[in-house]
């Protein structure tokens, strides 16, 4: 067996073949003289949207880059957290049902695409942490060489760890819970520092990146609730309605990813900002 196989090693608890249809939509179309299923279309409408529209937020950084360091590690944030948002899509809802059960006997936890986006997501915050670094805390400052270390070291720390995950076949550290674990002391940073700042100068730029940390965490918080509850399930088995924590989490951040068009108008290296 190849070692990219390994992690199709981990199956899934119950779905199978036969009730993926049934536990979530499954429309079969015709592409091409194939046959191809797409699972959970309106879900796959709300993560593609959300990362078009995140990755089209990255290049507006980068076009208005303007010589700004911190607007290039935002555009390289955004565009990691968009086309992860899109590679967890195709795999997560779109071709969930083609790549982990059709052409498999038993149906798989997870798939490489869904490693990969893993990965994108938690340097996507890590680029994010250099961009807060270069807005929010002078460049001669101990704590600007810590912020970007501690990016670079968790990069490469992290990327390793999920890449052995995933060739040894170790769920614990492919989910989507321990990425967030991962990347949570950055995002506690993050709403210190501009809360801070705010409070002191009151400046656009931090109220937006307050706003979006609101939103980040109300999506995580409200996906965790919804799930918990189990509302997305007796909508589907009772009502035949499909709205998934996955929906409520993505539908959030489509808001979140509005607010962030208008922060490159805002973002100054923190060396431009005291000339």
């Amino acid at each position: 067996m190849s070692i990219f196989e390994k992690v199709h090693e981990l199956k899934h608890p119950t779905l199978t073949k036969e009730n993926w249809g049934e536990e979530q939509p499954l429309v079969r179309f015709n592409f091409l003289g194939k046959e191809l299923d797409i699972s959970q279309p309106s879900s796959t409408f709300w993560v593609y949207l959300l990362g078009v529209i995140v990755t089209l937020v990255g290049v507006q950084f980068l076009v208005m880059q303007d010589g700004q360091m911190s607007r290039i590690w935002w555009g390289i944030s955004m565009i990691l957290w968009g086309v992860g948002a899109i590679i967890a899509g195709t795999s997560y809802q779109a071709f969930g049902y083609e790549l982990k059960a059709k052409h498999r006997e038993e149906c798989s936890w997870t798939t490489w695409w869904e490693v990969i986006y893993l990965i994108f997501q938690q340097v996507s915050m890590n680029a994010m942490t250099v961009a807060i670094a270069y807005t929010s805390i002078p460049p001669e400052s101990i704590w600007f060489d810590i912020f970007i270390w501690y990016a670079a070291l968790m990069t490469v720390g992290y990327t390793i760890i999920t890449f052995w995950g995933a060739f040894t076949a170790t769920k614990s550290v492919i989910t989507f819970e321990f990425m967030m674990f991962a990347s949570l002391p950055s995002f506690i940073a993050f709403i210190f520092i501009n809360t801070v700042s705010y409070i002191k100068t009151g400046a656009t730029y931090d109220l937006l990146c307050m706003i979006s940390w609101a939103l980040i965490y109300a999506s995580y918080y409200f996906y965790d609730k919804y799930w918990k509850m189990g509302i997305g399930e007796v909508l589907w088995k009772q009502k035949k309605i499909w709205f998934s924590e996955n929906d409520v989490l993505h539908v959030i951040l489509v808001v979140w990813s509005l607010v962030m068009i208008a922060v490159p108008f805002y973002t100054l290296d923190y060396a431009n900002l005291i000339q």
